[in-house]
């Protein structure tokens, strides 16, 4: 278009050809003026066109600041020095951001799911990448984001933050700024009540910076209280990829969940070298504090992971159970038949009471199929802890083990279990007990190994838990073993048995030898004491049997093995909102 102007006769051509440049300044459309009521225009103008008609004009493009900014980034995201890095793969381990990358890559849709990080920039001022002093080499100078990286990122879909220690630089130490990252990042996710994952590969605090950061206010020790706060409010999660020592050593032990990867992960109050100097044991790491010592013996490791990438598989099944704080309730999935059809419990569960078979089968045929994800496998196996699904439904199982000695309780299976409840009950995983237990083993060893005091913490979580709880009568229930088992006394939602369940102060052939012993000896026929002893037996095992129990509603109902599902979960499904009230009190004394 052109936009037609008419000034006075009396201009000139040049007073006309500026007009006329002046307007298409400010617009975008030709411009002709006429002088007075001429019919041909004194001059017209065009407005000049883009230098790049491809372009568009507001794109200014990065600046040289920028570009520098970006070097700069690139430099830090770099880690240290080349030589520390070239050592990680005789050791079997990624880089650290090679290992962010394995957790938080690209998603189906080709987004980063590291949604951002803090402090990248932390002890920038003590190097720089364009100085001219700055020796690759040199460690003690190029501290890049000072060993410590945090920030949040989407795991699987869920949202939650993160630390990952940087080996290569100065080993992992944390020293005053990388602490400071860490402490925020603790209270930013007491803020949004979202997971805490903590990648950890760390050789513990720099001795020699140690007044910036060691005894202060918000220093390193303020980890632990951030722990403490955060422990039952979010899941704090803890992977172990090296050596952690001393104070690095506390953040696995106070998270929620900790796993340990085969052949490079360890944790110790301190290291072989200060064990030697302080006791005079001679001892290699994994023999201090390697996975199968903390999986097998302290019961401080929930997992052992082959590799690093089945540790991330191991947190991703973890994290499926979980809610992400407190307030919520865990995710459900779609409901699944078991593996194996419930119709076979009957014929798992043998008759004699004192007849070994693994619960693990049993399980399998109550569960949606391959949702029991098991926790401390290792460590106390006389009870088995994990949880699961029944018809999509997440449920915490804690389960008496007849295929490891008899499934009595002894003092590393009553703390695990008690240790599973309690944090079950604080985010709001209902609870199935499956018993079939002779109770708390007697003898002087376990005395010594404090079996009072953890079976006291057993029953005591069990009292204490708040969420909806099922209890079953598998098969024996004696001594104080239903009690820890969320018998009838503990405020279950139901308890209920199978046909094969006895519930007593003692087995059969305990009771007739604490009972009827002077009685059988004064019986000199072999054969006459051998038959008064069976009859005594079937009459015990008749007043402890669960007909007797439910005849006496001691117990709720029994339930055809077949059915045990379908019961569980109609009984789950009806209490899901239940509410239980506690005594007002600041907190209990036993834990």
């Amino acid at each position: 278009m052109i936009m037609k102007v008419r000034i006075g006769v009396g201009a000139t051509d040049a007073e006309a050809s500026a007009v006329a440049a002046a307007l298409a300044a400010h617009v975008s459309d030709d411009v002709a003026v006429y002088l007075g009521d001429a019919d041909e225009p004194a001059a017209v103008h065009e407005p000049e066109p883009p230098a790049d008609d491809s372009a568009d004009a507001d794109d200014l493009g990065p600046t040289e600041r920028e570009e520098v900014l970006r070097e700069e980034i690139a430099d830090i995201l770099d880690g240290g020095p080349e030589k520390y890095k070239q050592r990680l793969p005789e050791q079997d381990k990624l880089f650290v951001r090679d290992r962010l990358a394995l957790w938080f890559g690209d998603d189906d849709d080709g987004d980063d799911d590291l949604l951002f990080e803090d402090g990248r920039f932390a002890h920038f001022d003590g190097w720089h990448p364009n100085s001219p002093d700055v020796d690759e080499a040199d460690d003690g100078t190029r501290v890049p984001a000072d060993g410590l990286i945090t920030g949040a990122a989407d795991f699987d879909g869920r949202d939650l933050h993160f630390m990952a220690n940087d080996f290569t630089v100065k080993a992992g130490s944390m020293a005053e700024r990388g602490v400071e990252k860490f402490l925020r990042m603790q209270q930013r996710a007491l803020k949004t009540g979202k997971p805490v994952l903590y990648l950890m590969d760390s050789s513990g605090g720099r001795i020699d910076q140690q007044s910036g950061f060691f005894a202060n206010r918000e220093g390193i020790g303020k980890y632990y209280f951030n722990h403490s706060r955060l422990s039952g409010r979010v899941p704090q999660i803890c992977v172990l990829y090296g050596p952690c020592i001393a104070g690095a050593a506390y953040t696995p032990v106070f998270a929620d969940f900790t796993i340990m990867v085969e052949g490079m992960s360890a944790m110790a109050i301190a290291s072989p070298r200060m064990v030697e100097m302080v006791t005079g044991e001679q001892i290699e790491m994994q023999d201090l504090g390697g996975p199968q010592v903390h999986a097998e013996q302290s019961g401080s490791a929930d997992l052992v992971a082959r590799d690093e990438d089945h540790a991330r598989e191991l947190v991703a099944d973890l994290v499926q159970y979980l809610p992400d704080n407190s307030d919520e309730k865990p995710p459900s999935q779609p409901a699944k038949p078991p593996a194996k059809p419930p119709k076979g419990i009957d014929g798992l569960i043998p008759e004699a009471p004192n007849r070994a078979y693994d619960m693990h089968d049993l399980i399998g045929r109550v569960v949606d199929q391959d949702s029991f994800f098991e926790l401390r496998p290792e460590y106390g196996a006389e009870i088995l802890t994990g949880y699961a699904r029944i018809d999509g439904r997440t449920v915490g199982i804690v389960a008496n083990q007849p295929a490891q000695r008899a499934g009595a309780i002894f003092p590393d299976a009553a703390e695990k279990a008690a240790e599973f409840v309690w944090k079950s009950d604080a985010y709001n995983i209902p609870l199935l007990y499956l018993c079939d237990t002779p109770g708390f083993m007697p003898g002087s060893s376990v005395e010594k190994d404090a079996i009072l005091e953890k079976g006291k913490k057993m029953i005591y979580a069990t009292s204490e838990a708040t969420v909806p709880k099922q209890s079953v009568v598998v098969r024996k229930a004696y001594g104080a073993g239903i009690y820890a088992m969320s018998g009838p006394a503990y405020d279950p939602e139901s308890t209920i048995a199978l046909p094969s369940g006895e519930i007593g102060i003692m087995g059969p052939e305990a009771a007739i030898n604490a009972v009827y012993a002077n009685k059988l000896d004064a019986i000199d026929d072999p054969e006459e004491r051998k038959q008064r002893e069976q009859e005594l037996r079937e009459a015990y095992r008749e007043d402890i049997d669960a007909h007797r129990m439910a005849s006496e509603t001691v117990i709720d109902e029994i339930v055809p093995p077949s059915e045990l599902r379908t019961e569980l979960s109609n009984r789950f499904s009806f209490y899901e909102d239940v509410e239980k009230d506690r005594p007002s009190k600041k907190h209990g004394t036993i834990l």
